[in-house]
């Protein structure tokens, strides 16, 4: 790889970390082609991205950004997963690591900040933000689904009691 092809590379992985709220460094030795491919395609269904690096072109990569804290993880066989969503790297990266002992978290960073791996397990722990949004629309939807219930049984009561006076008042007369 010649100087301006690598520095194509520092850039484009500049950019991509530039959008990125949340950033998963791994170490993957011994993984088999079927294996990443395969992890890549369970990170790009979550919506993040998963990448193998050079270490010194990541870091340099890093260089500037609010990822720079994580120089100091790139070393040995490293790849990064990363995504704008807080959770979804993470909740991929650490479901593969715990079904496949070849992936290994080194730690991670989340809005600038260093994350060892114990804390991207716990991240990878919380909901993602589509599924706390679902939550939040059932809370929002359910005073107003039990609002219509309770005012619809009232009239419904009164129904039925007209309907059993009716019913009363026809078998008195016949």
């Amino acid at each position: 790889m010649d100087r301006a092809q690598k520095q194509k590379v520092v850039e484009g992985l500049r950019r991509d970390l530039s959008g990125t709220t949340c950033v998963v460094v791994t170490h993957q030795s011994g993984l088999s082609v079927a294996e990443v491919t395969l992890l890549r395609q369970q990170v790009r269904d979550a919506g993040a991205s998963f990448r193998v690096t050079k270490n010194r072109l990541a870091q340099r990569a890093l260089d500037g950004t609010a990822f720079e804290p994580l120089s100091s993880l790139f070393t040995g066989p490293t790849a990064i997963a990363f995504s704008s969503d807080p959770v979804a790297a993470a909740k991929v990266v650490v479901g593969y690591a715990n079904r496949n002992g070849k992936l290994t978290i080194v730690g991670g960073g989340l809005a600038g900040r260093l994350m060892d791996a114990a804390e991207v397990r716990e991240l990878a722990s919380l909901p993602s933000l589509d599924e706390l949004r679902s939550k939040l629309i059932g809370l929002l939807q359910a005073p107003a689904a039990r609002l219509a219930r309770v005012l619809q049984a009232p009239a419904g009561q009164v129904a039925r009691v007209l309907a059993a006076h009716a019913e009363n008042q026809s078998e008195s007369s016949a």
